[in-house]
């Protein structure tokens, strides 16, 4: 991890695309802006890991609902 002090109005450079500039510091706050083309996903980390969470709730949910429409398929003894 690289780690870097700023001051108010200074930036970090990503790449050639993406700016992140330190806009204010306030009551052990900082607000930052990010500037960066409309492809690139900018999210809050605690979303992403909530967005992350539900892709593999929802792909658990989705593996059991066709093992059992799979099983429905097929009759016992192998026949359908």
């Amino acid at each position: 991890m690289l780690i870097l002090s700023r001051k108010i109005e200074e930036e970090i450079r990503l790449g050639e695309n993406i700016t992140i500039k330190v806009l204010a510091i306030h009551n052990g706050q900082v607000k930052i802006g990010i500037e960066a083309p409309r492809d690139v996903r900018v999210i809050r980390g605690e979303l992403y890991a909530e967005i992350q969470q539900a892709n593999l709730d929802a792909s658990h949910a989705d593996r059991d609902v066709a093992a059992k429409a799979a099983a429905g398929l097929v009759k016992p003894g192998g026949r359908k």
